[in-house]
C-alpha cells in the first residue's frame, strides 16, 4: 500500500481503521490465552488460581511510621511516596530528618 498517494483525511480514517483492528486482536488474544490457560487446568484437576500460583505479591498489612513532626505528632510519614508538605518545610528550614526518625 503506497501511502504517500493517500490524503491526510483519508491517512486519518486510516489510522482509525488500524487502531480499532488493534484493539479487536488484543482483546482476541487475550480470550484465547483465558482458554487456553483455563484448558490447561482443567486438564491437570487443578484450579486456575492453583495453576498461575501466587505471582502476585499479596498485601502484607501497613507500612511503619518512620517520621513523626515533633510539633504535630498526629502528622506521620512512612518515607514512601511524595514528601508532605510538613517534611518539605522541616528539612527547607536546614534541619535533619534524622530528628524526626522514630
Amino acid at each position: 500500500m503506497d501511502l504517500s498517494t493517500l490524503s491526510i483525511a483519508e491517512l486519518r480514517s486510516l489510522q482509525e481503521d488500524i487502531k480499532k483492528q488493534m484493539k479487536k486482536r488484543e482483546q482476541d488474544d487475550l480470550a484465547k490465552a483465558r482458554e487456553q490457560i483455563l484448558a490447561i487446568a482443567q486438564s491437570v484437576g487443578v484450579s486456575v488460581k492453583e495453576l498461575v500460583g501466587t505471582g502476585l505479591r499479596a498485601k502484607t498489612g501497613t507500612v511503619p511510621v518512620r517520621f513523626r513532626n515533633p510539633a504535630n505528632p498526629g502528622q506521620q510519614w512512612t518515607g514512601r511516596g511524595r514528601q508532605p508538605n510538613w517534611v518539605k518545610e522541616w528539612t527547607g528550614a536546614g534541619k535533619s530528618m534524622d530528628l524526626l526518625k522514630v
